[in-house]
């Protein structure tokens, strides 16, 4: 902020520069140049604030036409055929295909390596067992 000292200075240089006559013009000119501009910014000001109170109100409108749509909306019936993969699905235990596997050139030592490595014999997938929780009166050793 400029001190005292600094504003008489200032105030000469712009008395010099322009005039008895002018200097009382452009006093009028700075402060309606200065008036318009806190007009202007406070209407930016108001018209930012109502757009954020009206996205705010469309998302709580949004927020509780969901939760009614949860509370209304039935629950899903599992299933009648668990064995029918969803579209797209790949099963897991697909056999190998030997239609599809790299074929062997004359001239290529390693081309059997490298079937079996593009392609490894199938196992059969064991299923996984849940984990059981202690119970916590169960103070044995494991």
């Amino acid at each position: 902020m400029l001190s005292l000292p600094h504003l008489v200075v200032l105030f000469v240089i712009a008395l010099v520069i322009f005039g008895p006559q002018k200097l009382p013009e452009l006093a009028r000119m700075l402060g309606k140049a200065t008036a318009e501009f806190r007009k202007m910014t406070s209407d930016f000001r108001y018209a930012l604030e109502d757009e954020v109170r009206d996205l705010e109100r469309q998302t709580r409108i949004r927020e509780e036409e969901a939760a009614a749509a949860a509370r209304t909306a039935p629950v899903p019936a599992p299933s009648p055929d668990p064995e029918t993969a969803p579209e797209g699905a790949v099963p897991r235990d697909t056999p190998v295909d030997t239609a599809s596997a790299p074929m062997e050139t004359p001239g290529d030592a390693n081309a059997s390596v490298h079937a079996n490595s593009v392609f490894p014999e199938t196992h059969p997938v064991e299923p996984l067992s849940v984990p059981h929780e202690k119970s916590p009166d169960d103070n044995t050793v494991v």
